[in-house]
């Protein structure tokens, strides 16, 4: 949330060690989303309603600037962990980095569900209309997804709507529900509580039994109380997701400062919890994207907010560089462990688009991908960048497009496939991919990728498609990682321009 000048990040922490465990809120502060300042904890375990652990939430700005968490209490020890939703106040409203929270002693705010009380977490931020707050619980009941809505007209007194704002059925556990406005046609963000006939909302929803997420565009009946997704979401796991890599636990809030809705997701660990414990940390915030619905009202566009270009550092050019079949050419003037890379690639003709085998109709992306990786040679396709490669290729993590004729229409296909990011034994090393809503009428499609050392985060079509990687290569590391653009399609591919900067780590605000 944006209060008073800071950004304000609460996260799941536990502050025992680099496992999960003993949860509390930790908090920072920052002025930019970029460079922060990590706090004392704003809330951890100490009373009846949250003795056993201080699970996620939301923060709502009540009338007069007033801050308000709503967090899940934990009143009863595994394995039963039953759940409970209980809020917490800043004791000081004048200080803007709100160090100290108060948890009143008229929690929980809403009790232990009787039908699954270890499955009934993650409050949303609420939203107000028709003379009440509203916010969303996630739930399930014999695998079947529930986002609970409950009403309040004095945020303190909260009652269960008699039926849930959306439900599915075989989707199992859902946590971390957002709910939230999008404007048509349009890259501002609304304010949560923001309403109008021609509104959009979007419902996304974290899959305790896949561990993706997914989400759905679709018009909530205000009157009814519910929300029907558009007969062009899909609503089931195999839906639309915000990332199709490492990429859990996501939730968007509205910043007044810059009137856009900022999406931020966390990524965890690939390697083992022996690893985690040794480095002595685990688990990530990625880079806070702005995120606004598409004109086609399809689906949501993503973008690495504008903040990050302030760690640019060194730039490099490059301009129609021609990529025959089985061609690599190093990206050289950055360092490529840490760079910020932006690619436009372009080819004359469609015409050797390979088909789209008719077996694959009922496989997903990622089972494409992991079939026809990187080194398999296609027609349009595949090419991309090699990222936190080394010298000789023994190591490298691609990001590339392979495109394919499928019934008269193209399936344009977005990948970032780790099974050769890392010489190191016993990782989770998978191919991760999604299908990618783009007109290539003018035969050009675009790349970004964000390199962090252990980090592929990569943005497709100017953030149609977004996939997010943790590898850990063992010789592509700090000076000894390069960066490649290659092609290992028949057609020609032409990189029309590249633009990559190093990226300069942040700092701690003064």
């Amino acid at each position: 949330m944006f209060y008073k000048g800071y950004y304000h990040l609460f996260y799941q922490y536990n502050p025992k060690g680099a496992v999960w465990g003993n949860i509390v809120w930790a908090h920072s502060v920052s002025k930019d989303l970029i460079n922060w300042i990590a706090l004392e904890p704003a809330i951890f375990p100490s009373k009846p309603f949250d003795i056993y652990g201080c699970w996620s939430g939301s923060a709502t700005i009540l009338p007069g600037d007033k801050p308000v968490i709503l967090y899940t209490g934990i009143v009863s020890p595994a394995p039963e962990n039953a759940q409970v939703q209980n809020y917490a106040v800043p004791a000081n409203y004048s200080d803007p980095f709100l160090r100290k929270w108060i948890k009143p002693d008229n929690n929980p705010l809403v009790g232990v569900h009787t039908e699954n009380p270890s499955a009934f977490r993650d409050p949303t931020t609420a939203w107000f209309d028709g003379g009440h707050w509203k916010m969303l619980v996630g739930s399930s009941r014999k695998h079947r997804g529930i986002a609970y809505l409950y009403r309040s007209r004095d945020f303190m007194k909260w009652t269960k709507s008699r039926h849930p704002l959306h439900t599915k059925a075989d989707s199992g556990m859902w946590e971390c529900p957002d709910f939230y406005p999008v404007a048509p046609e349009s890259k501002h963000g609304l304010d949560t509580s923001k309403m109008g006939r021609n509104i959009k909302h979007v419902l996304k929803v974290s899959l305790n039994s896949t561990r993706y997420e997914y989400y759905t565009i679709g018009k909530y009946n205000r009157v009814k109380d519910r929300y029907v997704p558009d007969n062009t979401s899909v609503d089931s796991w195999a839906g639309l997701r915000y990332d199709y890599g490492n990429f859990y636990a996501s939730k968007t809030f509205f910043d007044p400062t810059k009137n856009r809705r900022i999406l931020w997701g966390w990524a965890n660990e690939s390697d083992s919890q022996h690893d985690d414990v040794r480095k002595g940390w685990a688990g990530i915030q990625l880079i806070p994207r702005r995120i606004w619905l598409d004109p086609s009202g399809r689906q949501l566009v993503q973008w690495p907010i504008e903040e990050i270009e302030t760690l640019r550092g060194a730039k490099v050019h490059m301009r129609n560089q021609k990529l025959n079949v089985g061609d690599h050419v190093e990206v050289k003037g950055i360092t490529a462990a840490q760079a910020d890379v932006d690619a436009t690639f372009s080819f004359k003709s469609l015409d050797k688009a390979e088909p789209f085998d008719p077996k694959w109709i009922n496989l997903d992306a990622q089972d494409v991908c992991d079939l026809m990786g990187s080194t398999v040679k296609g027609g349009l396709g595949p090419f991309g960048l090699l990222t936190l490669a080394s010298e000789k290729l023994e190591e490298y993590t691609p990001v590339f497009f392979r495109i394919f004729k499928a019934e008269e229409k193209l399936k344009v296909l977005m990948c970032s496939d780790a099974k050769r990011s890392s010489l190191a034994e016993g990782l989770y090393k998978p191919s991760f991919a999604g299908f990618v809503d783009v007109d290539l009428s003018d035969k050009k499609i675009s790349l970004r990728s964000l390199i962090d050392n252990s980090v592929v985060e990569s943005f497709g079509a100017q953030g149609k498609t977004c996939i997010s990687s943790r590898v850990y290569p063992t010789m592509a590391i700090y000076d000894n990682a390069h960066l490649f653009v290659f092609n290992n399609g028949t057609e020609p591919i032409s990189v029309d321009g590249l633009d990559a900067w190093s990226m300069n780590r942040p700092s701690k605000m003064n």
